[in-house]
């Protein structure tokens, strides 16, 4: 039986990093990512050179009404997900007391409603695929209280706890859901140019996205539960439960300080 793997944001940074991964361990891909983001050209690359069926849908996340046209697209060409990985996510942009209200709605839709609703729109296709698994891409920033990331991080908490309590719940049904925890991502320039300017210890626990990927696959493939990549990221979550709450906000305002307010950040 022909599978897929679903993944969201695929077009670009991580989310196109993990398209080629899966897509060099021959596996189809069903991939969802913005109109214009270059979705054709990478689907079309993908399919020529790699050697595995591509399907892929321009859509905006941020709307419930696309989590339903991808449902709809895999019942009516009856495409078979055997992994769903969410991907796409919006990113921060400075104090809360800045942001607009459309901003901040839209974070909330891409980065919580929208894995939510397809994992349930999806759910029955999946069960016939057993064993599945689903891969939640989170932040290390679900663990922290990080100005300028309020938003983000809260949506990347939810992330982090849905995905442990919907775990439980479909074991039962042959379905793993593994959540990776990153710090920052070299995916854009703007982002490979703000990481370089961070301190030694944050700017260390910086990723390239192949690297990322590889090891977001291979945790979800093992069915792992969550997983923290990178050493120096492991060390900051035991430092966390260790310092001092005053000695945490010097060094995080220290390193959020550096960045100008409503900048884009990770």
């Amino acid at each position: 039986m022909k599978t897929y793997t679903l993944i969201t944001g695929a077009s670009q940074g991580f989310g196109k990093a993990m398209a080629l991964e899966f897509a060099e361990r021959k596996m189809n891909l069903m991939l969802v990512a913005l109109p214009h983001s270059g979705l054709p050209q990478l689907s079309s690359f993908i399919k020529e050179y790699m050697d595995v069926d591509v399907r892929y849908l321009e859509l905006d996340l941020s709307t419930t009404k696309s989590c339903y046209d991808i449902a709809e697209y895999v019942d009516k060409h009856k495409l078979q997900i055997k992994y769903l990985v969410n991907n796409a996510g919006v990113l921060s942009r400075g104090l809360f007391e800045g942001l607009n209200e459309e901003f901040i709605l839209k974070q909330i839709a891409v980065n919580v409603t929208t894995p939510t609703l397809l994992i349930k729109l999806l759910l029955k296709n999946m069960k016939a695929a057993a064993p599945a698994a689903i891969l939640n891409i989170s932040s290390m920033a679900s663990f922290f209280a990080l100005p300028k990331k309020q938003v983000y991080g809260a949506t990347k908490a939810y992330l982090t706890s849905f995905s442990k309590s919907l775990g439980k719940e479909l074991k039962k049904d042959n379905i793993s859901v593994t959540t990776i925890c990153p710090g920052g991502l070299n995916t854009t320039t703007r982002l490979c140019y703000q990481n370089r300017i961070l301190g030694w210890i944050p700017r260390n626990t910086v990723l390239n996205p192949k690297e990322a990927s590889r090891i977001a696959i291979n945790a979800m493939l093992k069915r792992r539960k969550l997983i923290v990549p990178g050493f120096i990221n492991k060390c900051l979550m035991l430092l966390d439960k260790l310092l001092p709450e005053f000695i945490k906000d010097a060094l995080t305002n220290r390193e959020i300080n550096k960045f100008p307010a409503g900048k884009l950040q990770t």
